[in-house]
């Protein structure tokens, strides 16, 4: 076993990822173990956590997008973070339209159902 591959096999039993039997045997498709992954942090659906942060832009708009960002999903939550108090407000008040657009490109079972704000420092 190589060094690298030691500690990385240290660091997954360590954090608890989960670990299919026969591991090491064959490859597990990226999709499975990104699913795998997700579902076992808790991220919620790989499809939804692709869209989100791969098309925050354009669900929110460049202008939002220059100063808001998405940190994480926690369950049904998505976890947003604003660089300015002032932003972190704004967001706020438009949580409710923000949701309703990550419903349709998300679909309404797999989108975040509430938004947290933070402001980044």
């Amino acid at each position: 076993m190589t060094r690298a591959r030691g500690a990385h096999d240290r660091f997954l039993q360590t954090r608890g990822a989960p670990r299919r039997s026969g591991a090491g045997e064959d490859p597990l498709p990226v999709a499975e173990a990104l699913a795998d992954l997700s579902d076992h942090f808790g991220l919620g659906p790989v499809g939804a956590v692709r869209v989100i942060f791969g098309r925050w832009e354009q669900i929110v708009g460049v202008a939002i997008a220059e100063h808001v960002r998405p940190l994480h999903l926690e369950g049904d939550t998505i976890v947003v973070g604003a660089d300015h108090p002032a932003w972190a407000t704004q967001i706020r008040q438009l949580a409710p339209e923000i949701l309703r657009r990550l419903g349709d490109v998300c679909g309404d079972d797999d989108a975040p159902k509430q938004l947290r704000v933070r402001v980044l420092r």
